[in-house]
């Protein structure tokens, strides 16, 4: 299908305002750019019953954590979620304005999770941190306000990553159990060599020249690349994994190795939903005030988590 119209609005807007692209920026600019670019897209903000900033004890540092709450009281679903962003830009605020969507209209808890950011903390920081404020999100959802049995972790594009990697973890050290996993156009595949790498490579906001430069920020090694806590996809099994929506967008260069990776997790036997959004671009999602189909990809991961978790 042809690149969605309201897209291609947004492709022309950003090119409008000119400036370097992401892989030549430094860091410093490159996490300001994701910022601006979701206060440009992320539409009204919406009001959930609390927010609460809090600080928790990680392997090698604290890590902030924001808890959003959709009614006071009660014991509601718990979602833990990593925010997108090539585990380099990326934070709580650039991803505010969709936590909040999450928590209301999936009536979960959603602990979002500000994990340790390359270059300052190369991998393995980013998934130890996930999996540590998983495992603690779980052993304090009482207190949370959530239910310890009806856990989901979530995130897009590096932080579906890290969905995958934490569920990998969370099987292969004990747990903690969880029932579902929402990955966003997740990375899955370091080695960059699918075909829509190549279809996808400039012109739709995410380029492969961006995913080199996320990487050789993020691996201490290129040797990294093949672990399986890095690509997913390169896991020896995934028997065992939680039940997963897989979304992928069409004009994406991670598209195939997202698609690839729902096909892996039906071949051990996870009932996996994988939809593609057609004429859509990389990091859409979040996109609710520029993209009708981000609306849609919300109330349709709302709606499975909801199922999944009731």
């Amino acid at each position: 299908m042809p690149l969605d119209p309201q897209a291609r609005a947004f492709l022309d807007q950003v090119a409008a305002m000119g400036g370097p692209q992401l892989h030549e920026m430094p860091v410093a600019d490159a996490r300001q750019m994701m910022e601006l670019l979701s206060q440009m897209t992320g539409g009204p903000i919406e009001e959930v019953a609390s927010i609460e900033d809090r600080t928790i004890a990680g392997p090698g540092a604290d890590i902030p954590i924001r808890v959003y709450r959709p009614r006071p009281g009660g014991s509601s679903p718990l979602l833990v979620y990593f925010h997108g962003g090539g585990w380099v830009i990326g934070s709580l605020a650039s991803h505010d304005g969709l936590c909040r969507a999450l928590a209301n209209a999936a009536g979960c808890v959603v602990v979002a999770v500000d994990y340790r950011l390359a270059p300052e903390h190369r991998f393995p920081c980013a998934p130890e941190d996930a999996y540590a404020a998983t495992r603690w999100a779980v052993e304090h959802a009482t207190e949370l306000g959530a239910d310890p049995a009806r856990v989901a972790v979530g995130g897009d594009s590096a932080g579906g990553n890290l969905t995958a990697v934490v569920t990998h973890l969370a099987r292969d050290r004990g747990g903690p159990a969880l029932r579902f996993q929402l990955l966003i156009y997740p990375a899955t595949d370091a080695t960059l060599s699918m075909p829509s790498m190549r279809e996808n490579a400039d012109g739709y906001l995410l380029t492969a020249d961006d995913m080199r430069w996320f990487y050789g920020h993020y691996l201490r090694t290129p040797a990294d690349a093949a672990d399986p806590l890095v690509s997913p996809l390169r896991a020896a099994r995934c028997a065992g994994l939680p039940p997963a929506l897989v979304v992928t967008a069409e004009f994406d260069p991670l598209r195939d190795e997202g698609e690839a990776y729902a096909a892996k997790l039906r071949e051990a036997g996870i009932p996996v939903t994988l939809r593609r959004y057609d004429g859509m671009i990389h990091g859409f999602l979040p996109m609710v005030g520029v993209l009708d189909q981000a609306k849609q990809c919300l109330a349709e991961a709302t709606r499975v988590l909801r199922t999944a978790l009731a």
